[in-house]
């Protein structure tokens, strides 16, 4: 006779999935509900911030030698005569349907100059977080397997000055000995300025549009103006990286478990990769993710020395022209992104660790 399940157990394993599945729903919607929040939070600075700054937006439209006539119906055509907490829910509207305002320096939409301005920012950091990534975890690794030794004290010292060496001193000094003393990388820009503007846009990542169009020629040439700023941001990444990830190395390595796996004779190589190195890939993805975030928020200096037209130059010169629309909008703009790359490491932090979940 064939088994057939009970009626119970079926309605057991019915319900264990129903709980799973609500489960699921709830996290998504806890993931929605604190996103939501964090954004408004973030809306709210950054309305504040635009009414507490010492300029006047009006000011910054009509000039200073305008008449008191046109100074009030300026305001009230902007919004400003209304109380303030109409202003907000006003703002938030606009955010919401996408409208951040005219900039005052470019003449067009915030919106459409952020979409022109954030890929060459994204562009760059995401190169620069590689070289982090790529260079930074095996230093750690080695200085904490070789803790006191010379090769430590180099890459400690490598770590200092990523944290005591102003970018712009560092960008300055790039230009001087790669590019004007070696000729071994481009100049300041993007591309050269017979390329510019040969490029229709796609991504707005001249390395992802140039392939996709096939234009070999401006692919290198933009690899190379790319490369120098790229590296710069990238050794500061490196010695967030290396510096945190000996720091969590040393304290794996001196856990019991990795002094049993040793006296039972387990290869040095797989004591650290596996034994050691594999239970703190979960804190790296929290140091990356701020390393990468910062890396797009805080590369002003950088684009300012290498004449690069990122976002955290659109801001620099939103606030000399008293842009308030453009400050704004970029940033809100870095705001969202450090809110989306925590979050995305949240998520993988929990996929890696299961007791994350629970």
């Amino acid at each position: 006779m064939a088994f057939e399940p009970s009626t119970g157990a079926a309605g057991a394993r019915m319900g264990m999935l129903a709980g799973r599945a609500f489960e699921g729903v709830a996290s998504v919607l806890r993931f929605v509900v604190v996103v939501a929040g964090t954004f408004l939070g973030l809306l709210a600075i950054t309305f504040f911030i635009g009414r507490v700054v010492p300029i006047d937006p009006v000011l910054s439209v009509v000039g200073d030698r305008a008449t008191q006539e046109v100074y009030e119906a300026a305001r009230q055509a902007m919004g400003l005569d209304r109380p303030l907490i109409v202003q907000f829910f006003a703002y938030v509207g606009d955010v919401l349907t996408g409208d951040l305002g005219m900039s005052i320096s470019t003449g067009r939409p915030v919106v459409d100059d952020l979409a022109r301005v954030f890929p060459a920012t994204l562009e760059m950091a995401t190169i620069g977080i590689i070289i982090g990534i790529v260079l930074g975890v095996p230093m750690g690794v080695v200085a904490a397997t070789h803790q006191g030794s010379w090769i430590d004290q180099v890459i400690r010292v490598l770590g200092l000055l990523g944290y005591s060496v102003p970018a712009f001193w560092l960008g300055l000094v790039g230009l001087a000995v790669f590019y004007a003393g070696l000729g071994w990388v481009a100049g300041p820009g993007r591309v050269d300025i017979f390329y510019d503007g040969l490029l229709d846009p796609v991504t707005g990542l001249y390395l992802v549009d140039s392939v996709i169009a096939g234009e070999w020629d401006i692919f290198w040439n933009a690899l190379d103006h790319l490369m120098l700023p790229a590296s710069i941001l990238g050794f500061f990444s490196l010695a967030y990286i290396a510096r945190m990830t000996r720091s969590f190395m040393l304290d794996q390595l001196g856990q019991e478990y990795v002094t049993t796996a040793r006296v039972k004779g387990v290869s040095e190589r797989r004591v650290i990769w596996r034994h050691a190195f594999y239970p703190i890939r979960i804190q790296l993805i929290t140091v990356i993710g701020l390393s990468y975030a910062a890396l797009l928020e805080g590369s002003v200096m950088i684009e300012t020395v290498f004449s690069w037209p990122g976002i955290g130059n659109y801001l620099t010169t939103a606030l000399l022209t008293a842009d308030m629309n453009a400050v704004l909008g970029a940033t809100l703009v870095i705001g969202a992104v450090f809110i989306m790359i925590n979050k995305i490491s949240d998520v993988l932090y929990r996929i890696l660790d299961p007791r994350a979940r629970r």
